[in-house]
């Protein structure tokens, strides 16, 4: 066995030890789709967990949760996975997944393979992927959170790299954080992008459900369920008194809101006080949020 197959990655590394890892390269752009390619099915059993991964707790209640939503849904948003020399493969992205989905005994899991060392040929796939004219929003949305992800891209850099605007690029993300539910629905086409952003508007989760139902069954077009938002924050409005915010305050808004991909508000009162609100879908959402802010 040579040297180079004896190498590890050094500890402490986190992704960058994978993404740069020795163990195969690709060095042409005809090899391009080992990188992105098709979702391979992949046995759980020959998935091992990412060592080098910096989390190390995972919430009982909320694995529990996304357990039962990948039982009625399937895994939405497939794992990332890193083919190994000994015929296993290393997560890369998506343990929660991967945990949950061993709570209801999955025995194969939708994954993409990674088998590259050179991070950029990553990264020219995925940007090759998003320029596809056939992708659906769910899929633009997944193949931009990769890119951060994997690649260690920000919003303003994947927003230089495919020339995109920044807020365009916030959009798609924020489809993620819809219910399962509108993601497949959104997915299957059964509804458009503007009907999903109209749902992102609605303050919970159970509001975005009774609203994507009214949407399928009475084949409501994204006015009417922007108008129906409307009525509500009317109301609402009437009942609370906010000052407006300066603009360094909006401004800040704004940066959190595209930072934690939720929505932000700060609300201030006459008397000087006021709150920072940070909006959550679900457990898992929060947690999410929280491990954001723990960075």
């Amino acid at each position: 066995m040579n040297s180079k197959s004896k190498k590890k990655p050094a500890l402490g590394k986190g992704l960058s030890a994978l993404l740069q890892s020795d163990d195969t390269d690709i060095t042409n752009k005809s090899d391009i789709s080992a990188l992105v390619g098709s979702i391979s099915t992949i046995p759980s059993k020959l998935i091992d967990t990412n060592p080098f991964n910096p989390r190390v707790y995972f919430e009982k209640n909320a694995l529990i949760e996304l357990s039962q939503s990948i039982a009625t849904h399937g895994i939405i948003q497939p794992l990332t996975l890193r083919k190994m020399g000994n015929g296993r493969y290393q997560l890369i992205s998506g343990e929660r997944r991967f945990r949950a989905s061993q709570l209801i005994g999955l025995e194969n899991l939708p994954a993409y393979i990674r088998v590259a060392n050179d991070q950029s040929m990553l990264e020219m796939a995925l940007v090759e992927n998003i320029q596809r004219e056939n992708l659906n929003p769910i899929e633009i949305a997944q193949s931009y959170e990769r890119l951060m992800q994997e690649c260690d891209q920000t919003q303003e850099q994947l927003s230089k790299k495919i020339s995109r605007s920044r807020s365009s690029i916030s959009n798609f993300l924020r489809l993620l954080k819809l219910p399962a539910d509108i993601q497949t629905a959104l997915r299957d086409n059964k509804i458009s992008m503007g009907h999903a952003r109209a749902l992102l508007s609605f303050e919970t989760e159970a509001e975005q459900l009774d609203k994507l139902k009214q949407i399928l069954e009475n084949s409501l077009n994204v006015r009417e369920v922007e108008s129906m938002n409307k009525t509500v924050k009317t109301k609402t409005k009437k009942q609370t008194s906010n000052l407006l915010l300066s603009n360094d305050q909006s401004t800040f808004q704004d940066f959190l809101g595209d930072k934690l991909s939720s929505k932000v508000h700060i609300k201030k009162s006459k008397t000087g006080n006021g709150k920072l609100l940070i909006h959550f879908n679900s457990d898992v959402d929060l947690n999410r949020i929280i491990a954001i802010l723990k960075r």
